[in-house]
């Protein structure tokens, strides 16, 4: 049995039901082992007078054959109901088809089912394979879409029973105001604890029973190799993979963008742009694209062959990072905790953020450019807020300075609102810049 855990997508859930009263399906997008079928199987059992489901990754064949035929609908919910032994009620009860990427068939009837009207309909599927299986059917247009990423740190909060913590964070953010050295510090030990764990809802379920991180990786692990597997099964060459696995490492050289041939060789650039766009359907990764032109509208001038790749949740990073190495040998486990992660390490905290950003809404861009002196520098993230930007730099220590930002401040002064250092001391002001400690970055 799941671990119920409180998850923010529920109160979008109950928007789209009260909103579309019936007239549109909800497809619950995202990662494997996310908890998508947790959540939608308690939102059923809360909301509703009745429910459904067809697990279509273990469904009978007699469940398979009830989407050969559907023109006459009364027929099939007839014995559908016969079938599960469960009462429907008009408007009162719900069908959840969940996996549906494993039966594109199912999906393609979600368009007569939404327009017959009599019931509600929430399908959930992974995307590593969701956009592949799509080749031969027509894709409801009656079909909306949420995306459910890894537990965020608020989440994680409320998971070990702490409901206080953000919400004094927020109100400490918008006044600006310092928390003390003292405060800071228990507050950064806590979310080094949840850089660990991670976000995907095995690994939190197993710290709560256990406090082992070793047992955590091993649930961390096992995660990961279900994603390689999935990875297997679209690209038999074994490039995406390759590909996903190398992500630490290419972070780590701390280079302007992910060096594919380094972990590829050369290979066709069409076939390059396949790979990447297969692996962030899956959303198992986060892509930042850089902004060419960084002002409102990023999406219109980014450059999708320059990019860098973090993985979807922390916890996850944390053990692909030393994939080849045993617990015992994980020695950014005892830096992290110990607060003895070096700066070389950093690449753990940008991930982090990348994580924070993404399932908080944000498209993620960044920015490189060169001086006339050839002197290299990098914007870590852009935000767009309204008709200005928020340019971000991340640090993986105490250090304070922000050269980047304020060359990047003045270079596109008209177009910036709000500037940010993300580091790990206390919150502060520092001239126009505002520096907030990492646990903050999900805030902004």
């Amino acid at each position: 049995m799941d671990t119920l855990f409180r998850r923010k997508i529920y109160d979008e859930m109950l928007v789209w039901k009260k909103e579309s009263n019936g007239e549109s399906a909800l497809l619950i997008e995202g990662p494997r082992r996310v908890g998508k079928s947790t959540i939608v199987r308690l939102f059923a059992q809360n909301e509703y007078r009745s429910h459904v489901i067809i697990d279509f990754a273990k469904a009978s064949t007699e469940e398979k054959n009830l989407f050969n035929d559907i023109s006459d609908l009364d027929y099939f919910f007839t014995r559908l109901k016969l079938l599960k032994g469960i009462s429907l009620y008009e408007r009162e009860s719900v069908i959840i088809f969940d996996e549906v990427q494993q039966y594109p068939i199912a999906r393609q009837a979600i368009k007569y089912l939404v327009e017959d009207g009599r019931y509600d309909f929430i399908e959930t599927g992974s995307l590593i394979s969701i956009h592949k299986n799509v080749d031969n059917i027509v894709i409801p247009s009656e079909e909306e879409s949420l995306c459910m990423y890894p537990m965020d740190y608020e989440e994680f909060r409320w998971a070990m029973g702490d409901k206080e913590t953000i919400p004094l964070l927020k109100e400490m953010l918008e006044k600006k105001r310092p928390l003390g050295d003292d405060v800071n510090r228990k507050m950064l030990r806590d979310y080094r604890l949840y850089m660990l764990v991670g976000g995907m809802p095995q690994a939190v379920s197993k710290y709560i029973e256990t406090r082992d991180l070793m047992k955590v990786d091993k649930v961390k692990r096992g995660i990961l190799r279900i994603y390689e597997q999935d990875f297997h099964k679209l690209d038999k060459t074994d490039k995406a993979k390759a590909i996903f696995r190398a992500i630490p490492s290419e972070l780590y050289k701390n280079s302007t963008r992910y060096q594919i041939t380094t972990v590829l060789g050369r290979i066709n650039s069409d076939s390059i742009r396949g790979l990447i766009e297969m692996i962030e359907d899956s959303k198992t990764v986060n892509i930042a694209y850089h902004s060419n032109d960084p002002n409102v509208g990023m999406e219109l001038t980014s450059d999708k062959s320059s990019y860098k790749m973090y993985v979807c949740d922390t916890g996850l990073f944390v053990t692909l990072a030393f994939w080849d190495k045993k617990f015992t040998e994980n020695i950014i486990y005892q830096k992290l905790l110990n607060d003895k992660l070096e700066a070389n390490l950093g690449y753990v905290y940008e991930n982090a953020v990348a994580q924070a950003l993404a399932s908080s809404g944000n498209k993620l861009f960044y920015y490189t450019w060169l001086d006339e002196n050839n002197h290299p520098f990098e914007i870590d993230f852009l935000l767009s807020r309204g008709s200005k930007l928020w340019p971000l730099e991340v640090k993986s220590s105490g250090y304070n300075k922000h050269k980047s930002l304020d060359e990047f401040c003045r270079k596109y002064s008209g177009r910036i609102s709000s500037r940010y250092l993300v580091y790990t001391k206390d919150l502060r002001k520092d001239c126009e810049t505002t520096m907030i400690p990492i646990y903050m970055a999900g805030l902004l």
